[in-house]
């Protein structure tokens, strides 16, 4: 019988590295399905995702890519295709985002496992109970914001949470409370930024008359919609299109974006390279 494994490697670019791992994989009767790697210039780092089909135990799989790891000074990824990660969604109000996740989660197209939905409103609780999810409300305001954080963090661990999917969450996370989520929390916002900031950012694109309409899924970081990319989309528009219409095609392009980064990070497809990501789409 064999079990389909995920091997994801960064370390500094020298030679002999997929020599060793495809020499791993052999001697636990590994065939290769899919391969792909990259070389970063700027940093000097190796990158490379594999599947792998294979008849050995992923213990065995651990076992022997240990003195490898230490030998190349890797950070490696060992995964079971299989398992699916466990994953927080948190919203606020608007259902668009959130809905697409469930739906295609729910469809399989994506490789997580939604315990809970957790809300700073009780808005969309119908929608995470019509799929079977838990919902739990945290009210939070500018005086009980540690309390709603620390109960946050209660939650991920009570839970066993890898990965924090913000789907329209209107509240700004502490540094704190961030840098503890550092590369295990996903966010998504209208590409107009720093363009259009602040409030009603559809509405200023409207006024001033914008072609294209677009998001930006990205790893959560203190500096608020400035981490690591994972995704972008654009779609067109015209000076037809009202602000509200506007509006109702950016949250269509926000959940499909969030969605496919979503897809990606649980597939093991995203690799950090400094501020940047190396995504094996």
């Amino acid at each position: 019988m064999t079990e389909r494994f995920i091997l994801t490697v960064a370390c500094k670019d020298q030679p002999g590295i997929v020599h060793a791992v495809s020499e791993v994989l052999l001697e636990i009767g590994g065939n290769i399905a899919e391969s792909q790697q990259f070389y970063s210039p700027d940093s000097g780092t190796f990158f490379l995702r594999i599947e792998a089909d294979a008849t050995g135990s992923f213990e065995e799989l651990e076992e022997k890519m240990a003195p490898v790891k230490e030998r190349f000074d890797m950070k490696l990824g060992l995964y079971r295709k299989s398992d699916k990660v466990r994953t927080l969604i948190m919203c606020s109000k608007d259902p668009r985002t959130l809905n697409e996740l469930l739906f295609n989660n729910h469809m399989g197209q994506l490789n997580i496992d939604v315990p809970l939905v957790v809300s700073n409103h009780q808005d969309l609780k119908q929608h995470a109970y019509f799929y079977g999810i838990n919902f739990e409300q945290i009210p939070i305001t500018k005086d009980t914001k540690p309390e709603a954080e620390a109960r946050l963090l209660k939650i991920i661990d009570e839970y066993d949470i890898e990965l924090v999917v913000l789907a329209r969450y209107m509240q700004i996370f502490s540094d704190e409370l961030t840098s503890k989520l550092a590369g295990k929390a996903i966010n998504i916002h209208h590409s107009f930024l720093p363009a259009f900031k602040g409030a009603r950012p559809y509405h200023q694109a409207h006024e001033r008359g914008v072609k294209l309409i677009g998001a930006t899924a990205h790893y959560v970081t203190e500096d608020l919609d400035e981490g690591p990319i994972i995704e972008q989309n654009v779609v067109r528009v015209t000076h037809s299109e009202s602000a509200a219409e506007l509006v109702a095609i950016g949250r269509n392009v926000e959940g499909q974006t969030l969605s496919k980064a979503v897809q990606w990070h649980t597939d093991r497809r995203v690799l950090m390279d400094g501020n940047r990501t190396v995504v094996f789409s």
